[in-house]
């Protein structure tokens, strides 16, 4: 049997990008990141140098040789020249799953000072905020399924376009965000399913829940995924999960009783059931109303 050949792609060759028809073989992980640094170059397609403290984000797949053959080509790389515009690189891959030795193509030219760093290291997410698009579909999984806050905050008007309970395939939520009071809700893709809520966002809508998400501290970072209502899927989702993952606790009383609160009637019975019997697991009842 041949050895697995894992390549990482933050670009054109992403999901849903104009590239991605050469990738025949299966994702291994959507939200997969490398240390290595991004720029917009004024083409339509971003580059990569390397870096030993940026991250930047993209998505793991297996291959075989002749793909690779195909990526190669496109990336214009050939092992025996060494002035090629990208180079293929051997580096380490990080995912929720673990880590893996995957190839990735990074530009092998001088860098011009004044080219575009892209500061969120996330291909998708640039190309989105630099669209401004009018609307968005939102998948909400934890306390903003809740509208209590959005009444507080003023901002109930952006979110009273509810499509409907959505599941996204793949992922569990845990509580891996760590707070002062506790734990707050994260998604992690090692299988499972995740329930939530569907909205229809105006993009003003989005300045709020960076800012509720903590994206500038680097508490949640944005990323999209594909869910389903009914028998409907929905993709390039936006959605939150954890920057720095880390290992999992109660959440506060306070909290939880918002996720509980925004689930109930909503999401399935027998999810609402998960979300408490994993409360009772975490040793987390105090207060909580059922």
């Amino acid at each position: 049997m041949e050895p697995s050949i894992y390549v990482f792609v933050y670009g054109t060759l992403r999901y849903k990008e104009k590239n991605h028809h050469l990738i025949k073989g299966p994702c291994v992980a959507e939200q997969a990141w490398i240390y290595g640094e991004m720029f917009d170059i004024g083409d339509v397609y971003p580059v990569a140098l390397s870096s030993t403290t940026k991250k930047m984000y993209g998505e793991l797949y297996r291959v075989s040789k002749d793909e690779l053959k195909q990526l190669d080509s496109l990336e214009g790389y050939t092992e025996a020249n060494s002035d090629d515009l990208f180079t293929r690189v051997s580096t380490t891959v990080f995912t929720d799953k673990g880590k893996f030795r995957a190839y990735t193509y990074l530009y092998n030219q001088k860098m011009d000072k004044d080219k575009q760093v892209i500061t969120s290291g996330d291909w998708k997410l640039y190309q989105f905020l630099k669209a401004n698009p009018i609307r968005v579909y939102y998948f909400a999984y934890g306390s903003c399924m809740d509208c209590e806050r959005f009444r507080v905050a003023n901002v109930e008007s952006f979110f009273n376009r509810v499509i409907g309970a959505a599941v996204l395939v793949g992922y569990s939520m845990t509580y891996g965000f760590i707070a002062a009071d506790g734990g707050r809700a994260d998604i992690v893709e090692c299988g499972g399913k995740t329930e939530g809520i569907l909205y229809e966002i105006p993009f003003e809508a989005i300045d709020y829940l960076f800012h509720r998400e903590g994206v500038d501290e680097g508490w949640y970072r944005p990323t999209f995924v594909r869910v389903q209502v009914g028998e409907q899927f929905y993709e390039e989702v936006l959605t939150f999960h954890v920057y720095e993952k880390q290992q999992e606790l109660a959440p506060p009383a306070h909290y939880a009783n918002e996720i509980l609160r925004g689930a109930k009637g909503r999401v399935s019975e027998n999810y609402y059931r998960e979300l408490i019997n994993r409360l009772h697991t975490l040793g987390k009842m105090d207060g909580i109303e059922i």
